[in-house]
């Protein structure tokens, strides 16, 4: 497989039909559902302390088994709110909490979701003075530390490490490449490399790359989306 994939990166005619092919298939996924899960939940995605945290907010609904578009609207309710930074999220009752997130119909999890991101903000603020930055660089930037550290935070596991990590990359640069393997698989099933380093070549751009997993991971929920963009661009 590796030897096949060189080949298709190669400087060959076969090797720039690929390329030229895969431009064209992640120009099909990013107009069409290049969408990241932070800008479907309002969040202005910079290296600041609010839009990372809303981001982690968000990280941790979505790592619930319940729809991505509930736990969209969940984040977006708590941020109407005001729970916008660790410090407002604790100031908010923990009813204040419960009721936001069951005005986005995020009930079945409401009161332990609620608790948690209590929780985990008191642990943001104790340990990192409310800045992600911190705990990026406590540990080096090294994607696989920074996911070992956001797991400490309540409700908050592997996937939801990954799913921030994902976004997350749009505006850190140090943890580009990040691709996890639900993206790779993901990127195979439409005809992409699932390697992450030649996934990124085709992206482009850390930013891209964000846009291009959210991408992925919609289109893998859906085979008739997977048809639809393998029959956009033919082989």
């Amino acid at each position: 497989m590796a030897e096949e994939d060189g080949a298709k990166h190669d400087g060959t005619t076969a090797g720039r039909r690929a390329k030229t092919h895969e431009a064209a298939l992640v120009e099909v996924l990013l107009e069409r559902y290049g969408r990241t899960y932070a800008e479907e939940a309002g969040i202005r995605l910079a290296d600041r302390p609010g839009p990372l945290y809303r981001l982690l907010v968000l990280a941790t609904l979505l790592s619930a088994r319940i729809s991505a578009d509930i736990a969209v609207a969940a984040a977006r309710e708590l941020y109407a709110a005001g729970c916008r930074s660790p410090a407002a999220m604790l100031e908010a009752s923990w009813q204040d909490r419960v009721d936001a997130l069951g005005r986005g119909r995020y009930r079945r999890y409401d009161e332990r979701t609620a608790a948690m991101l209590g929780d985990g903000a008191r642990l943001l603020l104790d340990r990192w003075r409310g800045d992600l930055r911190r705990l990026r660089d406590e540990a080096g930037g090294d994607a696989g530390r920074v996911s070992g550290l956001l797991t400490g935070f309540p409700g908050i596991g592997p996937v939801g490490a990954s799913i921030f990590l994902r976004e997350v990359q749009a505006v850190w640069p140090q943890v580009v490449p990040y691709v996890d393997r639900r993206t790779l698989d993901c990127a195979a099933e439409v005809g992409l490399p699932a390697r992450p380093g030649l996934l990124a070549e085709a992206a482009g751009s850390g930013r891209d790359l964000a846009r291009l997993s959210a991408a992925l991971i919609r289109v893998s929920r859906d085979t008739r989306a997977v048809a639809e963009v393998r029959a956009a661009v033919p082989g």
